[in-house]
């Protein structure tokens, strides 16, 4: 493994943690040594039966927390006290679980995203705090949550833990990772779910009298410029003097996106982390659509002039496809913008949003960062073809919407 097989002591912490186990073994996660035999796979989570240990605060406190367990690692933060672990070979992980994992091999991931968004340095034997969760990213990494605490993979820097089925030709194999244990307290598992301010279980705002209009972002793919294109129309929407609420309800979790449309301008921001996940994938359509409702009327609720939110990988996705033919998405978005990345995908795409019966405003993303590709589309579509950043202009902004409400405001 690279970076050399880190040691695993027994130190006057790992004492106290064998004093504190919850239950009778004589085998904990703390003391025991990672196996340098690579031909055995029986990893110290993976003992036979299954166990609890309580968990040092100390240590708790010292591990890497990733942005996905942002919520947590808050609750934490507040207090370190009456956590344990959960492990052995008959524990089966879930999407959303979180895990202290030990990092036992640097590969494409190399750093963290931390609750802050800073991006931590990883190194071989770090313990890190991270949720498992599905992954569906063409350009890198397909994953599933794997049945059990087996060594698992990084696939993505805001913290996934998972088990790679696929991946891009191009890119590094995944940083790996060996679980220690799922993280739970006295109510059970500790779930991002639980600790999440618009979790499952929260009370959504109710909107306002007054319809607010509601702009999608979608796109052709992964990397079509989606973000780019919707904080872009942030801005411009700003600059025209509105007041914006901007969210992302799929994808993957990282602090990048909601950071940026933060920047650009929009005063409440949220995103699909804010509802208990990890990433999307595989939730189900139900609930994708109900986290897409509930993003709705909750930035509604905040008294925007505009609601924009933005829809994760590309219209052939299938739950993107799903979302995008549901009755309860038409009778919330009045508009959508189309983010691409070349002349080709922009036909196809519209001829998707065509389809499922939306109105599109314009075509965007990186497909006009090519005057020729731009053309090109533009000879072809029936909708505008506008460059990304001319969306900060005010009046450029503003003819998205579906109406002259606003236009007028434009200076």
């Amino acid at each position: 493994m690279a970076g050399g097989t880190p040691s695993h002591d027994i130190s006057p912490q790992g004492e106290q943690t064998q004093e504190r186990t919850m239950t009778m073994t004589t085998f904990t996660p703390d003391s025991f040594a990672l196996d340098t035999d690579e031909t055995t796979t029986t990893t110290a989570a993976m003992v036979a039966g299954s166990h609890t240990e309580a968990i040092d605060p100390v240590r708790l406190r010292r591990a890497l927390k990733a942005y996905t367990t942002r919520f947590v690692a808050a609750a934490i933060e507040s207090s370190a006290d009456g956590y344990h672990l959960e492990y052995g070979a008959d524990i089966v992980p879930r999407a959303g679980d979180v895990v202290l994992a030990r990092v036992t091999e640097i590969g494409k991931h190399t750093r963290l995203e931390s609750p802050v968004s800073r991006r931590q340095l990883l190194f071989p034997g770090r313990e890190i705090l991270v949720a498992y969760g599905d992954r569906y990213a063409p350009d890198q990494f397909l994953a599933h949550v794997p049945t059990s605490l087996e060594p698992a993979d990084l696939v993505a820097g805001g913290g996934l833990a998972s088990s790679v089925i696929e991946m891009h030709a191009k890119i590094d194999g995944a940083t790996q990772i060996e679980p220690i244990g799922l993280l739970a307290d006295r109510a059970g598992r500790v779930t991002l779910d639980r600790f999440a301010p618009l979790g499952s279980t929260a009370t959504i705002a109710k909107p306002a009298a007054g319809k607010v209009p509601v702009v999608a972002v979608f796109g052709s793919s992964m990397n079509s410029g989606k973000s780019t294109v919707l904080g872009s129309i942030v801005n411009g929407f700003t600059n025209a003097g509105l007041q914006v609420a901007a969210g992302k309800s799929t994808g993957t979790g990282a602090g990048n996106d909601p950071h940026h449309f933060r920047d650009a301008g929009a005063s409440t921001v949220l995103d699909f982390t804010d509802f208990g996940h990890a990433t999307t994938y595989r939730l189900g359509h139900e609930r994708i659509r109900e986290i897409f409702v509930d993003m709705v009327d909750e930035l509604t609720a905040s008294g925007p002039d505009v609601v924009i939110i933005e829809v994760a990988d590309g219209v052939y996705q299938e739950e993107t496809r799903r979302l995008l033919e549901d009755p309860e998405f038409h009778a919330r978005v009045e508009r959508v913008v189309f983010a691409s990345q070349d002349a080709l995908g922009a036909v196809a795409g519209m001829q998707v949003l065509d389809e499922a019966g939306v109105t599109t405003s314009a075509v965007s993303g990186v497909v006009t960062s090519s005057p020729l590709a731009t053309r090109e589309a533009g000879q072809v579509l029936g909708v505008p073809v506008i460059d990304t950043f001319e969306l900060r202009e005010p009046e450029v902004a503003l003819g998205l919407l579906p109406s002259d409400v606003f236009r007028s405001q434009a200076s």
